[in-house]
């Protein structure tokens, strides 16, 4: 049996979409003959907590730990913050005052300049010195990292080195070209840095894995080393054969992280208008929300007039987040404003076609998504803009619901199944083992 040692932040119980990815290779790896080691922090700060994804974790999986020290505890107390108060991206909270605004700022600022790439990097050396004296009685054949937090890369860098083993740097998110980053008041010094240590990471690793095409050329363009797409999916195992039973209400479903950026206002004023043309269909609207949701998206959809159609549910168990995407209507998907947006892959989407509902995605044209749903009929992608498509879309499955129409949309996903998917890396492991 080979043994592979992944580096990642996020594992269980951490809950969200970034331990989804790994978690779910872990899980199908040792029926390709891998022994997957994880090395992880002992002690990380939890964002969202989901206990129901150890059950992923094979028995007798090796995880190794580590403390780690982060910045998190003078960000809590600058800001005078609680643990449970600290989002991901970029969400706002309900209210902020003048003073709290200016805090914040200076926080992203000293974020974005001190701890470079990301406040992990206190985590570099102790991982260094352990994995070290860990691997001197337990080797491994292959080591993989998965970022961001991109710290996790530097760390497998130096391993792979120190003792020449191959090395795959996954990117679930770009560095430097991730449609946040230049948002972090960065000073022109950070910025080089930033572009130093990742050229760093691409010219070192002897493969570069990521999710999608357009991110794959976009590090094709930056460095000589092979780069190849592994995309995120689903698993079989989360989407049983079971007969599953659908809203007898009109459901538009909206799972994951909600940003500002990501705010679909068209279809806000779509169903507002049709909500006001048709009191049946007012009656019969669900819009739900499932997981980390800005407060501007709430506002903007109560400011339609909307707001006892709203159903936000908060951040649930992965468990939770399946059923309600296989009894949904509708499922909403909304990759973002930014220019950026085009090389977006979400994991989200891969779970939402497993379901085999009807997707309604916001995004770029001509984007990867949009590329991916028009060759495979998973879904439509419409402009942020398209004020048509959006009530065509929403007049057609609303009409099919009227009529009893289950609306299923039968298309092979096959090929983005989780062991699918462990396959391919797979394939890449051994080539860098067996040449």
């Amino acid at each position: 049996m080979k043994r592979v040692l992944i580096i990642t932040y996020y594992w269980p119980p951490f809950g969200g979409s970034g331990v989804q990815r790994w978690l779910k290779f872990v899980k199908y790896l040792n029926d390709f003959g891998y022994s997957p080691v994880v090395y992880t922090p002992e002690n990380p700060e939890f964002m969202s907590v989901d206990q129901t994804l150890f059950k992923d974790i094979p028995h007798g999986t090796e995880v190794i730990k580590n403390r780690i020290v982060e910045p998190y505890s003078l960000y809590k107390f600058f800001t005078g913050k609680k643990s449970s108060d600290i989002k991901p991206g970029y969400i706002k909270p309900q209210k902020i005052s003048y003073l709290s605004s200016l805090k914040e700022s200076l926080s992203l600022f000293i974020r974005g300049n001190l701890f470079i790439p990301d406040p992990k990097i206190l985590w570099l050396h102790p991982s260094i010195k352990y994995l070290n004296r860990y691997l001197k009685d337990n080797p491994v054949n292959i080591v993989v990292s998965t970022g961001p937090p991109h710290s996790m890369h530097l760390i497998a860098k130096k391993i792979s080195k120190q003792h020449s083993i191959p090395w795959i740097a996954d990117f679930r998110d770009p560095w430097t070209q991730m449609f946040n980053f230049k948002h972090l008041k960065h000073t022109w010094f950070a910025k080089k840095i930033h572009q130093r240590l990742e050229k760093g990471v691409l010219d070192s690793a002897d493969i570069i894995v990521t999710v999608s095409p357009t991110i794959r050329d976009q590090f094709a363009s930056m460095s000589k080393s092979r780069v190849e797409v592994i995309t995120n999916g689903y698993d079989c195992s989360d989407f049983d054969s079971s007969e599953t039973i659908l809203d007898d209400t009109f459901s538009i479903t909206y799972t994951g992280l909600f940003m500002v950026g990501q705010n679909p206002t068209v279809l806000w004023r779509a169903l507002s208008a049709k909500c006001d043309a048709d009191p049946n269909f007012k009656r019969d609207l669900r819009i739900k929300l499932a997981g980390n949701i800005d407060i501007s998206i709430i506002n903007q959809i109560e400011f339609y007039g909307l707001k006892e159609n709203l159903f936000n549910l908060g951040y649930l168990p992965h468990k939770e987040v399946v059923r309600l995407q296989k009894e949904s209507r509708v499922l909403l998907l909304s990759l973002g404003m930014e220019p950026e947006a085009k090389g977006i892959m979400t994991g989200k989407f891969f779970e939402y076609i497993a379901t085999k509902r009807p997707i309604l995605a916001f995004g770029p044209k001509g984007g990867d998504m949009d590329l991916i749903m028009e060759s495979s009929g998973f879904g439509n992608l419409v402009d942020f803009e398209d004020y048509r498509k959006t009530m065509e879309f929403i007049d057609l499955r609303y009409s099919n619901y009227c009529n009893g129409n289950t609306d299923y949309i039968d298309s092979d996903a096959s090929k983005f199944s989780r062991k699918s998917l462990t396959k391919d890396l797979v394939f890449l492991m051994d080539s860098l083992i067996d040449k």
